[in-house]
């Protein structure tokens, strides 16, 4: 992780309330989930150090994301070369997204890499195991809804147009005549 300087200001509030939505038994039950996927056993404590400490050169994640959806990673960088561990973490982002993740539940990867926002690499794995639980496999989380998709007539049409909804401004004779706001506007 790069040693940044300390945040003030404006960026101190936004990097404040970005690591306050972070949840200890939420990120426990994430490690949790992908130990048992791949099957590995590892430290499953929720705090924010051993997430970054499980998760931060991307192997485990690249390992998840296989057994998921076999093949979707072919290379997993081994070592200790801060840019092939990045490239790990960005390589699982790419497929999660091909999996059926959308950008707004997957995480940069400086979001783990440099520890910036832990909360988003945690909804990411709930995500993850959403779609996972859809497909079959063990899942994490609530299961994700299914498509209710709906068909109706053309005369049910006809019929749910000749409503006239309080929202085109006619409720029983009310109007806003006599309403005063305040003041008006001076130009």
């Amino acid at each position: 992780m790069a040693n940044r300087t300390e945040k003030h200001g404006f960026a101190k509030e936004a990097y404040d309330k970005i690591q306050s939505k972070y949840d200890v038994a939420q990120a426990h039950q994430a490690l949790e989930w992908v130990s048992e996927m791949i099957g590995e056993q590892f430290d499953t404590n929720g705090e924010p150090d051993n997430v970054y400490d499980q998760l931060k050169d991307g192997r485990k994640l690249c390992q998840l994301i296989n057994t998921i959806s076999p093949n979707s990673i072919s290379k997993i960088n081994t070592g200790e070369n801060s840019f092939k561990l990045m490239e790990n973490i960005s390589r699982f982002a790419q497929a999660a997204k091909a999996y059926g993740l959308s950008d707004a539940e997957t995480f940069q990867t400086v979001d783990l890499y440099e520890k910036m926002n832990l909360h988003q690499v945690v909804l990411c794995l709930f995500a993850l195991g959403r779609k996972a639980q859809k497909q079959g496999l063990r899942g994490l989380g609530p299961k994700e809804s299914d498509k209710n998709e709906r068909t109706f007539s053309a005369e049910t049409i006809n019929q749910g147009n000749t409503v006239i909804s309080t929202q085109y401004g006619y409720n029983k004779g009310a109007t806003q005549s006599g309403m005063i706001f305040g003041n008006t506007r001076h130009m």
